[in-house]
């Protein structure tokens, strides 16, 4: 017995097909525009490498970063930021920059200075109840400046081991990519994570 296939079935079976396919890849095309403009605007994970701000974090700590909360506001003092510095970048063809984890110190029109380790804002000893030991351990001093309109001042809590505005200056608002809301990884408690 042979089988009838009625006229124009096979095409339509392809077309079918093809505008499933084109479906699929506009669905495609759509979350993944999604993903990355979450990333962008919004927020995303980052993982920390070094003991810049040990005892807060560690290497390998997982990070929740919101971008959302510098698109909204500025940073304060005692922010953990993620940021990256003038004319470092993470590849060899920089193309990519590297970013960095620190804690703001000074804001726009704060006059700081270091004395054998302790910092004074316009003045004033800073409380830094972030601090252990190991990050009260610094003597460094730094002379007196003034911070711009649009300057911020970051370090890590580990001032022994941390590259931060003491050696390249301050950073401009738009090096400041995002606060560190929570570590997700390792949980742990949050103390000394924020002064807010």
């Amino acid at each position: 017995m042979q089988s009838c296939t009625p006229p124009g079935s096979a095409g339509a079976k392809t077309q079918k097909k093809g505008s499933r396919m084109i479906r699929d890849v506009l669905y495609f095309l759509c979350m993944l525009a999604a993903v990355l403009s979450t990333k962008h605007f919004l927020f995303e994970p980052v993982r920390v490498k070094g003991s810049s701000m040990r005892p807060a974090l560690s290497s390998g700590d997982w990070l929740f970063v919101s971008k959302l909360d510098y698109r909204l506001g500025d940073p304060a003092r005692g922010d953990v930021v993620i940021c990256h510095y003038p004319g470092r970048y993470a590849d060899r063809w920089k193309l990519v920059r590297q970013y960095f984890v620190k804690r703001v110190i000074g804001l726009p029109g704060d006059t700081i200075a270091i004395a054998e380790g302790v910092v004074f804002i316009n003045g004033e000893v800073l409380e830094e109840r972030w601090l252990d030991e190991s990050g009260r351990r610094s003597r460094r001093s730094m002379p007196e400046r003034t911070l711009g309109p649009d300057e911020y001042f970051v370090m890590g809590d580990n001032r022994i081991s941390s590259n931060d505005s003491r050696n390249i200056g301050p950073l401009k608002r738009s090096m400041i990519v995002g606060r560190v809301r929570r570590v997700v990884f390792p949980i742990r408690s949050r103390k000394r994570f924020t002064d807010r």
